[in-house]
């Protein structure tokens, strides 16, 4: 097992404690609520934007601002509902069953998340890294993400698949974020080099402990010492 094994490992244990903790009726209802605000905001957004044309001036921020409102009206009656329905199964005396559904609950919503992420990555050169191919617990949600995937509707599965010569030319993570560095330490110290300061060459040169060469910039800006002649040798000549 590598670290993606241990990363889909936390994921469910997360969503399963969620579920423990919350229970099917909960977990239900949220899905429920999060969905709905989704679509009330997405019907009524526009129509409540239009009450603030005097107050705010600008169509976008309007326009949010209508969406927002549809949304957090949505979930404060949502959570109003939620606790009434939790009370309710409390009091019947359902607790233990309601947290043992929302423990599958979790679980088939981790699957489902880490089965998306997978079909998502699947589009990507990451799946030639050395560490997606040696993982024990991919290949597993490969299998649901391929089900995901002839679901999709033809006219949007068209885009996802890019052909092989495409992940054939990106080079692999590592070697591309290594070779972006270095050539953008080159091109600053050799910046640096023509300014008259240390460039790489200097600095290599000192690692090894040779001396480094003189630039031409400070060669040229000192000027030579004038040399004086020794009275005995002036005197000596006629």
């Amino acid at each position: 097992m590598n670290w993606t094994d241990y990363f889909i490992a936390g994921v469910l244990a997360v969503s399963v404690l969620i579920g423990l903790w919350r229970g099917l009726v909960a977990e239900v209802l949220s899905l429920a609520i999060w969905i709905g605000s989704i679509w009330v905001a997405w019907a009524f957004g526009p129509s409540v934007a239009e009450y603030f044309e005097h107050s705010i001036h600008t169509p976008e921020l309007r326009l949010v601002t209508g969406y927002g409102i549809c949304v957090v009206a949505v979930l404060i009656v949502g959570a109003l509902v939620n606790a009434i329905f939790r009370r309710l199964v409390a009091g019947a005396g359902l607790s233990g069953p309601d947290r043992a559904l929302g423990m599958l609950f979790g679980f088939a919503r981790g699957v489902l998340l880490v089965a998306l992420m997978v079909f998502l990555l699947g589009f990507t050169a990451v799946t030639r890294e050395p560490w997606w191919r040696q993982s024990l617990l991919l290949p597993q949600f490969q299998t649901v993400a391929i089900a995901v995937g002839h679901h999709l509707p033809a006219s949007t599965a068209r885009y996802l698949h890019p052909s092989p010569e495409v992940l054939d030319g990106l080079p692999k993570l590592p070697e591309m974020s290594g070779a972006a560095n270095l050539q953008g330490v080159r091109n600053m110290l050799d910046a640096r080099g023509a300014n008259g300061t240390p460039s790489l060459g200097d600095l290599q040169a000192a690692l090894r402990g040779q001396p480094g060469a003189p630039t031409s910039s400070s060669s040229a800006s000192t000027p030579a010492a004038p040399t004086t002649a020794d009275p005995a040798d002036v005197s000596s000549h006629p």
